[in-house]
């Protein structure tokens, strides 16, 4: 998708969009391409990124009281 500067003014929320769908936007002045739009790609902390990967039974209970054989291990 190409155009003007003037006519994508108008038209950023749908040029957007189309960046963010993978689309070629490109924007010109006086017919001369001067810029493209493209996504920034999203950074975020993923939660639960091993989730169905590891047996639940496997975890550690870290809500339940430790036996007096793991509070021995740790020294207490």
């Amino acid at each position: 998708m190409k155009m003007n500067v003037a006519e994508a003014k108008a038209r950023l929320s749908e040029l957007i969009a189309a960046a963010e769908r993978g689309e070629e936007v490109i924007i010109a002045r006086g017919g001369v391409p001067v810029v493209r739009l493209i996504p920034v790609k999203q950074r975020g902390i993923r939660l639960g990124l091993l989730e169905g990967q590891v047996p639940k039974e496997s975890l550690p209970n870290f809500l339940e009281p430790m036996s007096e054989a793991e509070l021995a291990e740790w020294g207490a």
